[in-house]
């Protein structure tokens, strides 16, 4: 990802930026205000809130969809709808897709 594509997703705190992280295993994501420098939220599937939601999915890419719904859940309890997506240079395809389309369902607008 080119330094032009970097300078389109910007998150403040109104509108933070959704960053989503795809390892082998799990998929990270994290709301970030880029003007303050803070993470406003964090999550994986692993984490305390997250992993009884997760442990369900057949698989890795229904685990996103899970997780991204009740990302989307966590981030409307500390009155965040409105987000930038930051698929972090990974193909929109897949388990990204999946965790996007959850965090829309669980009411994030992006």
């Amino acid at each position: 990802m080119g330094k032009k594509a970097k300078k389109q997703r910007f998150g403040t705190s109104e509108k933070p930026r959704l960053v989503v992280y795809r390892s082998l295993k799990f998929v990270h994501a994290q709301l970030v205000d880029d003007v303050q420098h803070k993470v406003l939220l964090g999550m994986y599937n692993k984490s305390k809130v997250a992993a009884d939601v997760v442990k369900d999915a057949k698989n890795k890419t229904e685990a996103s969809h899970l997780l991204g719904k009740k990302f989307a859940e966590e981030a409307k309890k500390k009155k965040i709808e409105n987000v930038v997506f930051d698929r972090n240079g990974y193909l929109y395809h897949g388990r990204v897709k999946a965790f996007a389309d959850g965090a829309r369902e669980g009411g994030l607008n992006f």
